[in-house]
C-alpha cells in the first residue's frame, strides 16, 4: 500500500503513524511541494490536499484529512469515485477546548483590556469580574471539543450544559444534555454561551439578533465551531447595547477578516484569527498520527474506518 503523508510529523509522530501499517510504502511531502506523479501513486493521501489536484489521484482508496471539518470535500465528485473520505475529528479537543477556555477567562478578569491599558502605560482600574464558578454555562456542540470544554469549566465549578441534536446519553463534563429545540428556553439563563456546532444549512445565521435578545444580560458569547453562526451585525448590536458583555471568537466570515470590517472595533470582543486548532499545540499531530494508523489498520483488514464521511 502506497501512503502519501502532507504532514509536517515528527520522527515519533511517523513511527505512530507507521504502525497502523508497517509494511506500506510511505511518501513525506508538503501540500506546496507534493507532485502530480506522487499523488497519482498514493493509495492513501494523509493531509487536506487541496481539492482541486484530486483528480490526479487515481489510485485513492482513502483520503485522511487532517482537520475534524470536511466541507469543501464534501461535494459530488470532489473525492475520486470508490474512495474514501475520513476526518481528524477526536485530534483538537484539547487544544481548541483550551484556547477557548483561555479567551472567555481573560474576559471575565478584563486581562484583555489591561494588555491594551499596559500597551498605552495606563495604570486603571477596570472594575468588578466574574468567574466561572457557579456559572451556568451552555456549550453548543456536544462532541469531541465540547466535551473537553466541559471538563474545563466544570473543574471550575460550572454547571454546564451540552445542546446537540440529539439527546441520548450525557458525555463525562456535563450535567446535562438537551436538545436544540431546547434552546431558546436555556438561552436566558446561560452565564456563558460557546459554540462548537460545524456549519449547515440549521446552524448557519443562528446566533441573529433573536439569538442574542434571548440571551441573559450581561453573559458571554463565544465562538470557536464556524464564523457563519454568527450574523456578525447583530453582535456587534448585542455588545454596543451592552446585552452581551463580551465575546471571544476564533472564527469570523470571512476569513480572514477585512482590516476595515466593523467587527474589530466592537466593544468588549476578543478575536483570534482561527488559530485555536491547526497544528499549535503538538499533541494535535500526535492525536491525527494515532486517528490515521487506526485507520490504516481497518483499510488493511477491511473494517470500517473511524470518522468516515458519509458523501
Amino acid at each position: 500500500m502506497n501512503v502519501l503523508v502532507l504532514l509536517p510529523l515528527t520522527e515519533a509522530q511517523r513511527a505512530t503513524l507507521e504502525s497502523g501499517a508497517p509494511d506500506a510504502d510511505y511518501t513525506y511531502a508538503t501540500k506546496l511541494d507534493v507532485t502530480d506523479e506522487q499523488i497519482a501513486a498514493a493509495e492513501v493521501i494523509v493531509g487536506n490536499l487541496d481539492p482541486a489536484r484530486l483528480p490526479a489521484a487515481r489510485s485513492l482508496r482513502l483520503l485522511q484529512l487532517n482537520s475534524a471539518g470536511y466541507d469543501k470535500y464534501s461535494a459530488p465528485g470532489t473525492v475520486p469515485e470508490g474512495a474514501a473520505l475520513t476526518c481528524a475529528v477526536g485530534a483538537y479537543g484539547q487544544a481548541v477546548s483550551e484556547h477557548m477556555f483561555a479567551m472567555i477567562l481573560a474576559m471575565m478578569k478584563h486581562l484583555d483590556g489591561y494588555r491594551d491599558d499596559g500597551r498605552g502605560h495606563l495604570w486603571t482600574d477596570r472594575g468588578q469580574v466574574t468567574t466561572f464558578a457557579g456559572a451556568q454555562v451552555l456549550v453548543l456542540g456536544a462532541g469531541d471539543i465540547g466535551t473537553h470544554f466541559a471538563k474545563l469549566a466544570g473543574s471550575f465549578g460550572a454547571h454546564v450544559t451540552g445542546v446537540r441534536r440529539r439527546v441520548g446519553e450525557v458525555p463525562e463534563g456535563f450535567d446535562a444534555i438537551r436538545s436544540m429545540d431546547d434552546l431558546p428556553e436555556l438561552l436566558p439563563a446561560a452565564d456563558v454561551v460557546i459554540s462548537f456546532l460545524p456549519s449547515s444549512p440549521a446552524t448557519r445565521g443562528l446566533a441573529d439578533a433573536a439569538f442574542f435578545a434571548r440571551c441573559k444580560p450581561g453573559s458571554y458569547f463565544a465562538n470557536g465551531g464556524r464564523g457563519d453562526l454568527v450574523v456578525q451585525a447583530d453582535l456587534i448590536a448585542a455588545l454596543e447595547s451592552g446585552q452581551i458583555a463580551g465575546a471571544a471568537l476564533d472564527v469570523t466570515t470571512p476569513e480572514p477578516l477585512p482590516a476595515d470590517d466593523p467587527l474589530w472595533d466592537a466593544p468588549n470582543i476578543f478575536i483570534t484569527p482561527h488559530v485555536a486548532g491547526q497544528f499549535h499545540l503538538p499533541a494535535v499531530l500526535t492525536n491525527i498520527a494515532a486517528i490515521t494508523a487506526d485507520n490504516l489498520a481497518r483499510l488493511q483488514a477491511g473494517e470500517p474506518l473511524r470518522n468516515l464521511v458519509e458523501l
